[in-house]
Parts: C-alpha cells; sequence; structure tokens
C-alpha cells in the first residue's frame, strides 16, 4: 500500500488519481495495490484500487480530528503501509506513518 507523498486535491476521480499513481509512484495502477490519498485539511482521504475487474475508490471524511500526516520532506523515505496500518489510519490513529507499526515481512 502507497501514500501519496504530499497533500492531494480530492475533486480528483478515478482518471486524476491513477494518473497520480503512474507518474508519482511510477507503480503498477493493476497491481492490486492500495493508493492512499489526503487532503492537505487532513480530514478527507481516498484510497484508490483495481479489485481484478476495475478501478475502486473508498472515500472517508472525518467528522472530528483529523488523519495522519503520510506525506514527507523531500529528503524523507516514501511511506509504505501494510493492511493492518491502512485500517488504523482510516480509525483516525495517529502514530501511522511516524514510525513502523507493523513487523517487516516474513520471507522463508
Amino acid at each position: 500500500m502507497w501514500a501519496y507523498p504530499k497533500p492531494c486535491d480530492l475533486r480528483k476521480g478515478h482518471n486524476g488519481l491513477s494518473g497520480l499513481v503512474t507518474t508519482e509512484f511510477e507503480a503498477d495502477l493493476l497491481s492490486g495495490d492500495f493508493f492512499i490519498f489526503c487532503n492537505r485539511q487532513r480530514t478527507l482521504c481516498k484510497v484508490l484500487l483495481w479489485d481484478g475487474t476495475g478501478l475502486c475508490i473508498y472515500n472517508k471524511r472525518l467528522e472530528k480530528g483529523r488523519f495522519a500526516r503520510l506525506w514527507r520532506e523531500p529528503q524523507e523515505d516514501e511511506i509504505r503501509l501494510t493492511a493492518s496500518e491502512l485500517s488504523l489510519f482510516l480509525e483516525g490513529c495517529t502514530l501511522v506513518g511516524k514510525e513502523r507499526l507493523s513487523p517487516p515481512e516474513f520471507i522463508p
């Protein structure tokens, strides 16, 4: 799962967000990865996902509080989230993105 590295204009739909994925992430839009976008105020987020048959956008607006800040300064590493961290992010956990909450992937 990828977090867009800066605030995003969330008036964008499928085409606008998928354009950001291909230009900014240089990732395969059809990989099944989640791509997370937040507005500058961090009260709205969208998650773009290819489900195997088409692109889906999941949208959440917070009535109270703010989402964790997922964008970075240019010298900082990009943020990649696990499914657990995405769930925590959508629930409003402020630690997401500040420190790794999930252990590294196990490769036997």
